[in-house]
């Protein structure tokens, strides 16, 4: 089910641009005309529909922003509009932990909205990470990235960062202090920079107001960006944003390049480019699994090769949901491979048998024509000589699950990983 959008606004007029908006966003509006009959809606409704509220800060039963207060205090995140905004009223808003204020001013005022209501859905599934050992600088920094819908990590130290890099593999922003208890914010920088390029891993180096020189050093150091403390809220959102859209960008050439024409995955090239660069994060553990769909030739030459491309296609993109936190690709054929770093052997028999289970009971329909599908799955978590020793070890459990009957998970004894 599409997420919802709360709009509170008594004109009908910007109630149907914004509408308009919010289901080009593949998302679902919601109108109410009042605080009254927001009150009533949300009433009836569980909090985790919506992904956030648009309200207008003047509404004639909420006259100076009562129903920003109410969208907040029902844990909604809040974008605020307004027809007039004077110095008072937007320190009034920007205090209300809101997630941004519109000026009704202009169209383009409104391509800024559709802009922010996408990077809402997007940023639950992208990481930032904050290096600060100050407490309320770092809190403030993490309370403006959650308003956002970013998922957060903290470090004090630059150890502590380090470590989050290597445990959390969805992080695509970090923000560093200089001053840290056991190594400066570039010394941090420096080693971030010799795990992930900045087209991988965006860097904002935080320094003082009068310390001009630091902000040089960071990015002859490699940062992307640098932020002067203290920072508007403003401003600081939108360098998160504008270097957040960069990685964004360059993962869309990168993956116009190294994708599979027909079902959209990594192609093997990038497969073996996104492994190695996993392990040079040195995880902790990793996994690696080969998935084949049995009895493959059977369903072209039963319901021809369209068909088998249709399959394919169905079959990439439940790899690809399943195992979007991880690097999943299309080795060629029938084919698929996972690289899991940072997932033991347990844990990733669970996740390949489930795949199994649920895919087993898709019944995929093509032309008026129903068929299930199997697939057998090798798995190891034996690291000990790399990627293609994993993939040598998988491909032979592959093959055991083929000779034993097919539609099953043949993997490592668990006791056996090194």
């Amino acid at each position: 089910m599409r997420p919802k959008v709360l709009i509170i606004d008594d004109n009908e007029q910007s109630v149907d641009v914004i509408a308009s908006l919010i289901l080009k966003a593949q998302l679902t509006p919601v109108k109410a005309t009042s605080l009254t009959a927001a009150q009533h809606i949300f009433s009836h409704s569980a909090p985790e529909d919506f992904l956030c509220a648009i309200v207008d800060y003047r509404l004639p039963d909420a006259p100076i922003g009562q129903a920003i207060d109410f969208t907040l205090a029902s844990f909604l995140p809040t974008i605020v509009t307004t027809e007039f905004l004077d110095p008072e009223t937007r320190a009034g808003i920007l205090n209300k932990n809101v997630i941004d204020y519109i000026l009704k001013e202009n169209e383009q005022v409104y391509e800024y909205l559709s802009v922010l209501l996408s990077r809402l859905h997007k940023n639950k599934s992208e990481g930032v990470l904050v290096v600060d050992s100050a407490r309320v600088s770092r809190q403030r920094s993490i309370s403006l990235l959650q308003r956002h819908n970013f998922i957060t990590h903290e470090a004090t130290t630059g150890q502590q960062g380090l470590d989050a890099l290597t445990r959390y593999s969805l992080i695509k922003l970090v923000i560093v202090a200089n001053k840290l208890p056991d190594m400066s914010g570039i010394a941090l920088l420096n080693e971030i920079r010799k795990r992930a390029s900045k087209d991988d891993i965006a860097v904002i180096g935080l320094s003082d107001h009068s310390d001009t020189g630091v902000s040089a050093r960071f990015i002859k150091s490699g940062a992307n960006d640098y932020l002067a403390q203290p920072y508007g809220q403003e401003e600081f959102l939108c360098r998160i944003m504008q270097n957040i859209e960069y990685i964004e960008n360059i993962e869309l050439i990168r993956r116009a390049a190294n994708s599979d024409f027909l079902t959209g995955l990594p192609n093997r090239r990038h497969f073996f480019e996104r492994a190695a660069a996993a392990t040079q994060l040195v995880p902790k553990c990793q996994t690696l699994a080969l998935i084949d769909i049995d009895l493959f030739k059977s369903v072209n030459d039963t319901y021809g090769h369209d068909c088998g491309d249709y399959t394919l296609r169905e079959i990439a993109k439940l790899v690809s949901s399943t195992f979007a936190a991880h690097i999943p690709a299309r080795f060629g054929g029938e084919e698929f491979c996972v690289f899991l770093p940072n997932v033991d052997l347990p844990s990733a028999i669970h996740l390949f048998e489930a795949f199994r289970e649920e895919l087993a009971q898709i019944t995929f329909k093509f032309e008026g024509k129903t068929f299930h599908c199997t697939v057998s799955i090798g798995l190891t978590a034996i690291a000990t000589g790399g990627v293609n020793s994993m993939l040598r070890k998988a491909d032979e459990y592959l093959y055991q699950a083929k000779a034993s009957g097919r539609n099953q998970v043949v993997h490592d004894p668990v006791k056996e990983v090194v």
